[in-house]
């Protein structure tokens, strides 16, 4: 397959899913910058005997309109994975996607997420009960290189190809690893080797450079960026820009006090003030730690106490803007 970085043209560019993260409202907020082909849910976990409808109703094909979004899942039965597969596809879900790389111990400890890479045999059997439901609509997986190591790397790749899968994504850490070490790149580049479907590559990408580095270590298909655009909104459009140089640049001090306003706004009409602003706090984080200049105001921002959530962005917009964020 010919890559989209042999081609000189930019990849399909995703928005990782990110729990805890990546909520709905932050979503919906970086869609106002855009740049990103496509989003998807923080994981809807699928426990035993579950009330699919209700389960389903979370997911909301519009939170980043007009950006598609896909909807992730999470679970270790094979039937209950393929009717929550069906009940999203009917709420509009433009894909789902199979959560086979979550670290947490309360995820795995129930055989989900990343524990499913001890067992290609029940990976294949999830990931084909979810494709065989699922018509046109593309099922894709998710995954981390292994479990405590990578000794099934190969059939866990495999097994997510003869499920039927139409592209996977490989974030090249084990769940041991957690988010430490340095991602092994040249996993994701076995994967592309050995499969015959779409690999998408994710884990470490916080610049242009690194993007255009990993299209030309591992011969992957596209990218997938999670932290990296927590840290920079507009890291989607400079790597857009980069492969084609007629492409607007848009990071601009109004950008940045839409985005804000914007993750303020869409947050749940109900949320209560205190956790605003522990939100707002989170997401303020990352773009501190983004410019050198921020660091010394990091700790302030932090451990300030603020009356509400806008007299929060009042005292910290202007930090961003003096440094042009």
């Amino acid at each position: 397959m010919t890559t989209p970085y042999q081609q000189s043209k930019c990849p399909k560019l995703y928005l990782a899913p990110m729990e805890g993260v990546a909520s709905a409202h932050f979503r919906a907020a970086l869609s106002k910058i855009g740049g990103f082909d496509e989003a998807c849910t923080e994981f809807l976990r699928v426990p035993k005997n579950p009330h699919i409808p209700s389960l389903a109703s979370k997911f909301n094909p519009l939170d980043t309109y007009p950006i598609p979004q896909a909807a992730q899942i999470m679970g270790s039965d094979s039937h209950d994975m393929q009717e929550m597969t069906r009940e999203l596809i009917r709420l509009g879900a433009h894909r789902v996607d199979l959560n086979c790389g979550c670290p947490s111990g309360t995820v795995t400890g129930r055989g989900a997420g990343s524990s499913l890479l001890k067992t290609p045999e029940l990976l294949y059997e999830i990931g084909k009960a979810m494709v065989d439901c699922a018509g046109n609509i593309p099922i894709s997986i998710k995954l981390r290189s292994g479990f405590e190591d990578t000794s099934l790397f190969d059939e866990n790749m495999l097994a997510a190809q003869e499920s039927g899968a139409s592209f996977i994504t490989l974030h090249p850490r084990t769940k041991i690893e957690g988010y430490k070490p340095p991602a092994n790149w040249a996993l994701i580049k076995r994967a592309k080797n050995l499969l015959n479907i779409p690999v998408v590559g994710n884990g470490d990408i916080t610049s242009v450079e690194d993007a255009v580095k990993m299209l030309k270590e591992t011969n992957c298909d596209a990218l997938m960026i999670g932290r990296g655009a927590l840290n920079n909104p507009w890291i989607f459009h400079e790597i857009k820009a980069h492969f084609n140089e007629n492409h607007p640049q848009v990071k601009q001090w109004t950008q940045t006090e839409s985005y804000i306003l914007s993750f303020l706004k869409f947050m749940p009409p109900k949320t209560p003030e205190k956790s605003k602003v522990n939100q707002l706090k989170q997401l303020f984080r990352y773009l501190f730690d983004h410019n050198p200049l921020l660091h010394e105001h990091k700790k302030e921002m932090l451990t300030t106490k603020y009356e509400n959530s806008n007299h929060f962005i009042d005292l910290n917009l202007c930090k961003l803007n003096s440094c042009n964020l």
